[in-house]
């Protein structure tokens, strides 16, 4: 039997089998199956190589967004007016057959917009050329997940969720340390309800561990510790919902949508509708952080500020200065947020905040 023929079988009997307590272990086993064959197959189609020309993006900037969402949903539209990017607009399906990027100057940032092709449903599984369209969206900082109505934005989480794409979470908190002998230890730091000791300990044995600890520091379910053993094909990506066309909506249509995803933004790119509400929320969810240096003696260039993620420290400000500038620093002065008096002295690993003025001292 083919792996296909073996997926489609054990996913047939995960479908007939009811969920309870006395299943819970066959269900936990069945799905671990399915993962590695799914997986087997993956690896297999990669060495085929996909057909036609693959979509690639070189990364510019400070950061790049993807915008996913399905044919003729006005992505093309809304780059055009947050870019300097030219992409063909019209009214019908697949209007962009290629990856378009455009820069979006905010707040000091340039942010790299790509325009993609649409996705429409089975992209996670080949149809449209979708594995190409979601392997751009899987180097992205944030995806845009845009849609006419919250259904087409769920049928989008959909496909990201089946190729390996997690949005708006973070990697189950659970560690795995191979060991040379001694089996499998399992270590509950809090109390699960679907996994226990031996299913945890089969679903390892499934993936080739036989000798290693795995500690698991917060509740999860079945599926998220089939993602921590799936580790490598997995992609955790922040993302922000986008209902596009507002301006054909009623305040009724906009109360229903929001009843259902609270989180979502109106916009209408060619009215100009909720384009500055969904730039800042682009910066924030970003996680972008303004640092502004300046010379010995000098004032700060408050114009020029330097773009870092949140958490940076000095060592990251050095490096994206100038190469030689960590392996010669000195020390560095700092007035802001993150410092308890104006120009205290820092070394590399403080850790940086928004605003901060930051003078290097370099070897020269």
């Amino acid at each position: 039997m083919d792996i296909e023929a073996k997926i489609r079988e054990l996913e047939e009997e995960l479908r007939r089998t009811p969920y309870n307590k006395a299943t819970q272990h066959h269900i936990g086993l069945l799905k671990a199956k399915i993962a590695k064959l799914k997986e087997q197959l993956e690896k297999r189609e990669a060495k085929k190589g996909t057909s036609g020309k693959a979509f690639a993006v070189k990364k510019h900037g400070d950061a790049t967004v993807v915008m996913l969402g399905p044919p003729s949903v006005g992505k093309s539209t809304l780059l055009n007016a947050l870019t300097n990017a030219e992409s063909e607009v019209g009214e019908y399906a697949f209007t962009t057959l290629q990856v378009i990027p455009g820069m979006l100057e905010y707040k000091g940032a340039r942010i790299q917009l790509v325009d993609i092709p649409g996705i429409i449903g089975g992209a996670h599984a080949g149809r449209g050329r979708g594995r190409e369209v979601l392997s751009v969206a899987r180097i992205a900082d944030l995806l845009l997940l845009m849609g006419e109505t919250p259904e087409q934005i769920e049928e989008i989480e959909k496909e990201l969720y089946n190729a390996g794409i997690r949005i708006n979470t973070n990697p189950p908190d659970v560690v795995i340390k191979k060991k040379d002998r001694g089996g499998i230890d399992v270590v509950f730091a809090v109390k699960q309800s679907e996994l226990d000791e031996r299913l945890v300990k089969d679903m390892l044995r499934e993936y080739g561990y036989h000798n290693a600890e795995i500690l698991i520091r917060e509740y999860i379910s079945i599926d998220q510790l089939i993602d921590v053993l799936r580790s490598n094909s997995r992609r955790y990506i922040r993302a922000i919902r986008v209902i596009t066309k507002s301006d054909k909506l009623n305040e009724s249509d906009r109360k229903r949508i929001r009843e259902k995803m609270p989180d979502v933004i109106f916009i209408s790119a060619e009215k100009g509708e909720g384009l500055e509400e969904l730039k800042e929320k682009i910066y924030q969810e970003l996680g972008l952080i303004r640092v502004y240096t300046k010379k010995v003696g000098e004032e700060p260039k408050y114009d020029e500020p330097l773009i870092l993620k949140k958490g940076a420290k000095v060592m990251d400000a050095c490096k994206k200065i100038h190469k030689d500038f960590v392996k010669n620093f000195q020390f560095a002065r700092i007035w802001g947020k993150s410092v308890k008096f104006p120009g205290q002295r820092v070394g590399l690993e403080h850790e940086l905040k928004d605003g901060d003025v930051l003078e290097l001292h370099i070897r020269r």
